[in-house]
């Protein structure tokens, strides 16, 4: 089961790391649907997190989340910064004091989710991020192992490649979206990812 972490620098670090690793291949999947910046954005964005890692690990969790939301809202161009920091942010407000269990973590998340989707004006089924956060979530729910939550988010994102996207520059493909894996989704699968090794969650 995922636990509340006593010390987040370690997951802040994973998840940054994953992002700036894959950069090119961030790039790659937004150039063949998007503007083909997504990996240089979430890039910078994960080097401002990391320039500021020991100011934000030192805050209590709530606050912690919200800084990092903040600098991606600011470091993060596009869509991405906005919904990346949307997730962080409700996740930061609906954190709560001290400890918490699983329930608590995924109502946390739950909210976090409930943002991206209200700023987005998007829902499942339509090839953006939330095609990973909403099976994580429904997971977490569940079950709240690591390693499972590390496997839905990866075959979460490798759905996204059939679907058409209905949202964001990708829409306005149609049907010659369909083939490609979304960036959003493949940048969160990433980070999810990144957390749950750092979690001891692989298998």
């Amino acid at each position: 089961m995922v636990d509340t972490p006593r010390s987040l620098k370690p997951l802040i670090r994973a998840a940054a790391e994953a992002v700036i690793a894959h950069a090119d291949e961030l790039t790659d999947l937004d150039r063949a649907i998007g503007d083909g910046d997504h990996g240089i954005n979430m890039k910078r964005g994960a080097e401002a997190v990391l320039a500021e890692i020991d100011l934000i690990a030192a805050k209590p969790m709530p606050d912690a989340l919200k800084a990092i939301g903040m600098a991606l809202v600011m470091k993060v161009g596009g869509a991405s910064g906005p919904l990346y920091g949307s997730l962080l942010l409700g996740m930061g407000k609906a954190w709560g004091d001290g400890g918490m269990d699983r329930a608590a973590l995924a109502a946390s998340f739950a909210a976090g989710v409930d943002a991206v989707k209200a700023r987005g004006k998007s829902d499942r089924g339509q090839k953006t991020m939330l095609d990973v956060l909403i099976p994580v979530l429904e997971d977490l729910r569940e079950t709240g192992d690591a390693a499972g939550l590390r496997e839905a988010a990866a075959v979460a994102c490798a759905a996204t490649r059939d679907m058409k996207a209905e949202r964001g520059r990708a829409s306005f493909l149609g049907e010659r979206s369909i083939g490609h894996v979304d960036p959003g989704a493949r940048s969160s699968s990433l980070m999810i990812g990144a957390i749950c090794d750092a979690l001891g969650g692989t298998s």
